[in-house]
């Protein structure tokens, strides 16, 4: 009996994993670890969605050997303000700074993702717009200190404390939280899989 493929994340983001339970799905939790940092500045002047592409490629490679027939995904998300691109702030002070430049305005939140099956590969990388609310300087500094946005592309969620702080949004809600379930659909109807092999697995 052949033994059905599971699905592996290669991040160790808990939004990203949430969102596959939310739907469903019971991943496999594999982080990989990648010098972000290098992969950026090799593809520095190229276009920001191809940038979020590399990096997600680069973590669903790093740990695709260990699971030959399953389904892998890796991704990544970073805000694109004002034309450049704005990854996790890590600290509060950084925090503060981001909001102070994002409070009022519109940006994109950029999602990239690798999925890869026994070879295959798709990648194709999300854009939604996010209209932010322009937050009184007590909130900005209140949500800051929660620590919640540190270690969140663009400085904030959409489905915790942050969500006061986001007008509206056009495009794919799941993508914002950091994985974009019509992306994987795809993915796998490209691959021959349905959606509904993962449920409650």
């Amino acid at each position: 009996m052949t033994t059905p493929p599971r699905i592996v994340l290669a991040s160790q983001s808990p939004s990203r994993a949430s969102i596959l339970r939310s739907a469903g799905a019971e991943p496999v939790l594999h982080p990989a670890h990648v010098d972000e940092e290098s992969i950026q500045a090799e593809l520095t002047g190229r276009p920001p969605a191809e940038i979020v592409a590399a990096l997600a490629g680069a973590k669903a490679h790093a740990v695709a050997a260990d699971y030959p027939d399953d389904v892998v995904i890796g991704g990544d998300s970073m805000l694109l303000l004002h034309g450049e691109l704005q990854g996790k702030p890590h600290t509060a002070e950084r925090t503060v700074e981001r909001w102070h430049a994002q409070a009022g305005q519109t940006a994109y939140l950029l999602t990239g993702h690798c999925i890869l099956y026994r070879g295959r590969e798709h990648a194709e990388t999300s854009e939604t717009a996010v209209h932010f609310a322009a937050a009184s300087e007590a909130d900005i500094a209140a949500y800051a200190a929660t620590g919640e946005p540190l270690e969140c592309a663009g400085a904030f969620t959409l489905e915790a404390l942050g969500g006061w702080f986001i007008d509206r949004i056009e495009g794919d809600p799941s993508s914002v939280i950091g994985l974009s379930l019509p992306v994987v659909r795809r993915a796998l109807y490209g691959f021959g899989l349905d959606a509904s092999q993962f449920w409650n697995r």
